[in-house]
């Protein structure tokens, strides 16, 4: 059968600074429209920032333009200026641009010193990646000796992130074995340049002369660079070394290096950076261009204070189970924590007609949230009208403020085929929708308003233990303003308790945050017994109980003490849950943060749901956390999915702070709800500077009238800070809606995941060792039933002839369970494998019912018989393909050592 794998959609978390929206972008005709730059809060104010931002994209554009063969250029920018800079007339509120739907963000370097541009992709090849980063230093050509000029870098990210193609340099393995020859790892192979050795002390690096060969590996010693000859005659590639003056273009099928070990090829399965930006969207809906392109249009942009109207369904159905009440809890929270001091809160709600309950308010202080509070909907009665409730929304924002970048939070548990009436005027009004779906018959055209305005869309089921209502509006921070500000999810329980039982547990409170700590208690029948102990062991008293709404809350006063703070709930044949929520205890100190990003909300089975999630505090991501995903179907039924920061299955990179699974386990149509845990605790670590993927390469050197000139070391990255982390953070996941699931038993139409980390070694010159992360039987779970491996000396020939390809005989190899580490070892026999041979080699995994996974990423091992003892070889200076004279001088060493083999009984 053919792969599953592009069928597979998105759903993608991320842990930053609050919940991201997708990206607003939109391909019109050629050209790039509604991208959205943002400078983030921590950039001192400096207006040449903002003139530096229009000329790298204005610049970049004619690059992209002669880069595509004519067909995308950037046509309209919108730079989003913070809050805390001073205001101008020609600075206009946004629309539905946020800090957290930006494609590019401006922002301090992190740590300080490392100015690298990067793209942020966690998904898989041909998919889009999140955003792309750059500082302040970089935009302003500080930075241009080390990664070429501003405009080439920019649209080498934007590769990255529009088409999802990979780098093609590998910072990891600058050079590979190929017929026995170290060659550089680039693309195309026709770059030349010199091999020359990096010497570095201190802050400064230096030319240490020829590169000199390690007999034992066939590979150059440590420290030794490609520095790119000045004058070059070939145009790619972009996604090697942009700032190559010649390099104008990407690689195509016809000059693509398939052999050099980089991302590109590991993760587009050999096919070069040109044939996946042809298979794109983006590609197929365009034609080349006959004219220039105009010059972008800039619009600046600055957000003012936050603007919310809650919109609630009271309609006749909101009385079955218990929905009023929850509906009150949920807004309650909003109300009393989530929403920031200072923004603007009104509250309309509905039935057949709409009903303004409470104009505008400024939250102040306590008064104003406890007065919004009393105006929350105590009776349920009557039909659904939606429209009613979003027209009456707007008339009320209207009041005070224009309707752009204004939010709406939309709750509805019911039928109403007549939504589509108002999409038009939703459109218009430049208002971010929120949409929350509660119980299983809400109108399927809901999330169209969400989709439409760049909102959150979240599903809550009735299952009131899983306490999906409180999270979806606990996930309802503020888009623009500093995560300092921002109510940040420490934990969200429940369970339904028996004569009696108790519900008990923990929560840390750790040194980010404290600030504005509320514990927040609710039930179905009758008040619980509360017991909660500080890290202390104090108890705490002074819940604030309602019993009308049926909850009680303590706001902790000042910052609430560092450690484990303990809870137990008693309560006899009804529903308790748990939620406690904090903002960071100071603006200088970033808080462990957890932002969904919904990259798409629909998919078709059987595709699989790949779920990522990245914990990071600030820019530095927190390794070696427990992380789960709680998945809840519309029928109320949880899986719980473990997710792993392997570099395996869904996940793309190990130890990158970045925690992925797939989900398979469907059992019905409709709405499913994604709840994020994340807990550090003995052996959480925080990684202090981040290997950077997808980044433009940094320059080692260069040629000036004929001497090499070497840059300063790269900044380091990688420091894991051996700091036990304990936290605790809980996060809404959005939610996504699924078809084509079939009625149970549901077939098994899943096959193993393709193997993406399978890495190969030669010992002598004919025993291979194999390494890699097991896949499952459905995917990365179960275990599969058998492998398939195959080699060949050709690694277009392993690519398309596989199943023809010499297999390698596995009888003693069974698989192990799912994300196991395998490792197998077979001899060459007699095949013909002389020295300098390249051997190239995949895996294929099989399933019980005979499913097949895709092709592995393909290995390779080099035939190389080390030299004698005290026999050391320097290469010439120059690469392979170098046209400089004398370079026949290496084909005669490659002879003379050929028959020193001979002579010495090697060969």
């Amino acid at each position: 059968m053919g792969s599953l794998k592009n069928l597979v959609f998105l759903l993608i978390f991320h842990l930053l600074e609050g919940v991201l929206s997708r990206s607003l972008i939109q391909l019109n005709k050629n050209g790039y429209e509604r991208i959205v730059i943002t400078i983030d809060h921590n950039v001192p104010e400096d207006e040449a920032l903002i003139q530096q931002i229009k000329d790298m994209v204005t610049q970049a554009s004619p690059y992209l333009f002669k880069a595509t063969g004519k067909r995308f250029y950037f046509k309209n920018v919108a730079i989003l200026i913070p809050e805390n800079w001073k205001r101008k007339p020609d600075y206009k509120r946004p629309k539905l641009e946020t800090f957290k739907n930006a494609d590019v963000l401006v922002s301090a370097a992190s740590p300080a010193g490392n100015d690298e541009p990067y793209t942020e992709h966690v998904g898989a090849c041909g998919e889009k990646g999140i955003r792309i980063h750059l500082t302040p230093d970089f935009l302003a050509g500080k930075k241009r000796p080390l990664y070429g000029p501003q405009e080439r870098v920019f649209v080498h990210l934007w590769a990255n992130l529009r088409w999802g193609v990979f780098d093609e340099y590998n910072n990891e393995q600058k050079f590979y074995l190929s017929e026995g020859k170290p060659k550089a790892v680039r693309c195309s192979a026709a770059i030349t340049g010199k091999n020359q050795v990096r010497r570095c002390q201190g802050g400064s690096c230096i030319a240490g002369g020829r590169c000199i060969i390690d007999r034992l590996t066939g590979l150059y010693k440590k420290d030794c660079a490609f520095i790119p000859d000045p004058q070059q005659t070939v145009t790619a590639s972009i996604m090697y070394s942009q700032s190559i003056d010649s390099v104008v273009e990407f690689c195509t099928e016809k000059n693509h290096n398939k052999e050099a070990p980089n991302a590109q090829n590991q993760r587009c399965n050999l096919r070069s950076t040109w044939e996946v930006i042809q298979e794109s969207e983006d590609f197929k809906q365009t034609t080349p261009m006959t004219t220039q392109p105009p010059a972008p249009t800039f619009s600046l942009l600055q957000a003012g204070q936050r603007i919310v109207c809650l919109v609630l369904d009271k309609s006749g159905s909101m009385t079955a189970d218990n929905r009023l009440h929850r509906l009150n809890q949920a807004s309650k929270l909003f109300l009393l924590q989530t929403v920031e001091q200072g923004s603007w809160v009104g509250l309309v709600t509905f039935d057949s007609a709409a009903y303004i309950q409470s104009e505008l308010t400024q939250i102040k202080g306590g008064a104003d949230r406890n007065a919004l509070t009393k105006r929350l909907p105590s009776v349920a009665s009557g039909g659904t009208s939606i429209c009613s409730g979003l027209q009456a929304a707007f008339r009320v924002i209207k009041k005070k403020y224009p309707t752009d970048g204004s939010e709406i939070v939309l709750l509805t548990d019911g039928e109403d085929n007549t939504i589509s009436s108002c999409f038009d005027m939703v459109r218009k009004s430049g208002a971010i929708i929120h949409t929350v779906a509660l119980g299983p018959t809400v109108a399927k055209e809901l999330e169209q308003l969400s989709k439409m305005t760049g909102g959150l869309q979240t599903y809550a089921s009735d299952q009131a233990q899983n306490n999906g209502l409180v999270d979806a509006f606990a996930a309802l921070s503020s888009g623009n303003g500093a995560i300092s500000q921002n109510s940040i999810q420490l934990e969200s329980r429940g369970a339904s308790l028996q004569n009696n039982q108790w519900m008990n547990g923990s929560v840390i409170v750790d040194s980010t945050v404290g600030k504005d700590t509320l514990f927040l208690v609710t039930w179905t029948k009758a008040p619980p017994k509360i017991l909660l102990w500080d890290p202390s062991g104090k108890r705490q008293n002074g819940f604030i109980t309602d019993t009308a709404t049926k909850m009680a809350y303590l706001q902790v006063p000042g910052t609430a003490k560092v450690g484990i703070w303990k809870y137990s709930l008693q309560a006899s044949l009804q529903t308790v849950t748990l939620t406690v929520t904090s903002r960071a205890t100071s603006a200088k100190l970033p808080p462990i943060t957890v932002t969904p990003i919904l990259s798409k909300s629909t998919g078709k089975f059987p595709s699989p749901v790949p779920v990522y999630t990245t914990i990071r505090q600030g820019a530095s991501p927190i390794l070696k956390a427990n992380v789960t995903a709680l998945i809840e179907s519309v029928k109320g039924k949880t899986v719980t999915l473990e997710l792993l920061d392997n570099g395996a299955g869904a996940d793309a990179t190990k130890n990158d702070g970045v925690y992925s699974r797939f989900f398979t386990a469907f059992d019905t149509n409709g709405r499913y709800s994604i709840k994020i845990r994340a807990h550090g605790g003995n052996t959480a670590e925080k990684q202090n500077a981040a290997p950077r993927k997808n980044a433009a390469m940094y320059i080692d050197g260069w040629i000036e009238n004929g001497e090499i000139k070497m840059n300063p070391p790269r900044p380091e990255t990688g420091y894991v800070q051996k700091e036990r982390l304990s936290f605790s953070r809980t996060s809404s996941g959005g939610s996504f809606v699924a078809t084509n699931v079939p009625k149970a038993p549901v077939p098994d139409l899943f096959p193993p995941c393709q193997i993406t980390d399978l890495k190969a070694s030669i010992q002598g010159h004919n025993l291979v060792t194999l390494t890699w992360t097991a896949p499952g039987d459905d995917y990365d779970h179960g275990r599969a039933s058998k492998y398939i491996i195959r080699m060949s000396t050709s690694i277009t020939d392993l690519k398309d002839k596989f199943n023809t390809s010499i297999q390698v005989s596995t009888i003693n190899l069974i698989p192990k369970e799912a994300n196991s580490q395998e490792t197998f070892e077979f001899e060459l026999q007699n095949n013909g494998f002389e020295n300098g041979t390249d051997i190239f080699l995949a895996i294929q995994a099989v399933d019980k019912s005979n499913l097949k996974s895709e092709i592995s990423n393909i290995a390779r091992v080099s035939v190389f018989i080390p030299t004698p003892e005290g026999t050391s070889f320097p290469y010439p200076d120059v690469s392979i393909n170098s046209t400089i004279p004398g370079v026949h001088v290496l084909k005669i060493m490659w002879k003379w050592i050929g028959e020193m083999q001979v002579k010495l009984g090697l060969h």
